[in-house]
């Protein structure tokens, strides 16, 4: 068995996030000040953990994130972050640069509700979430590729700092903790993803999640929080199982972390 921790954080604010303004791929706003303290503080927490991919799509406000996470990172500052556009937010077509009430007034008079209505041009529900399942599937695929090739860079030291580092920084309690433990003597983390990407998509990706691949949730996480949109910067973390021919087993540690975001103050 190979294991993996993914770390999901969703980019820090824009201008059109605060105006209710659907931004989706066409409108590529850049972070505005408070979202450029918010991705500061999100690598504030994360400043001890070391990761050992970085992916983000290609959109302005995710770049700026990524690159404010990276900043504040004691191990990662020379990490490659590689850019991904399935990781883009989802498209709205000719709803992009309109306020979310006109997308709602358009799903009203389609006689359909939103998200899952589908304006013109506009991706499906079902799309983002098939986006969202192909990298997953190459994400893990990547894993077990390198899983193998690790044995003579020491990986049982590696895999020991790397699950530490996150029990250190996450404020897990007992039994969330036994979601790195492997059931005790179990494989030690092969290798923590951490990705930056938007709410409409990770809201997909993490219903695939939830309903596909039957992912467990923490006691005190609800279906509800798992499916709703994550704040700006809000931290997700979950622990994947990968066995070669088997589908993969998904524990979700903790969802929407946002205490990082108590020191941010409201630009004005």
């Amino acid at each position: 068995m190979v294991r993996f921790a993914l770390t999901v954080i969703r980019h820090g604010e824009t201008r059109f996030n605060k105006e209710k303004i659907l931004q989706g791929q066409g409108i590529d706003e850049p972070l505005s000040e408070t979202g450029l303290k918010q991705a500061v503080a999100a690598g504030g927490f994360l400043t001890n953990v070391t990761f050992t991919h970085a992916f983000s799509s290609d959109l302005t406000r995710t770049k700026q994130t990524m690159c404010g996470i990276l900043e504040k990172s004691k191990f990662c500052k020379d990490l490659t972050v590689k850019y991904d556009s399935r990781l883009r937010e989802r498209k709205y077509g000719v709803a992009e640069g309109k306020p979310l009430s006109e997308l709602r007034a358009m799903a009203k008079a389609a006689g359909e509700e939103c998200p899952m209505f589908t304006p013109p041009g506009g991706e499906t529900l079902a799309q983002v979430k098939m986006r969202g399942k192909d990298f997953f599937e190459f994400l893990c695929q990547l894993v077990l590729e390198e899983a193998g090739q690790k044995e003579q860079f020491s990986p049982g030291t590696r895999s020991t700092s790397l699950e530490t580092c996150l029990t250190e920084v996450f404020p897990l309690g007992k039994s969330s903790n036994s979601e790195f433990n492997a059931g005790g003597g179990g494989p030690g983390l092969a290798a923590s993803v951490l990705v930056v990407s938007h709410g409409a998509f990770m809201r997909n990706l993490f219903d695939y999640f939830l309903t596909d691949l039957r992912c467990s949730l923490p006691a005190a996480l609800s279906k509800f929080e798992l499916t709703s949109v994550s704040p700006n910067t809000g931290i997700s973390l979950f622990v994947i199982h990968l066995e070669e021919g088997r589908q993969p087993v998904i524990q979700c540690v903790c969802m929407n972390l946002r205490e990082h975001l108590n020191r941010v103050t409201e630009a004005h």
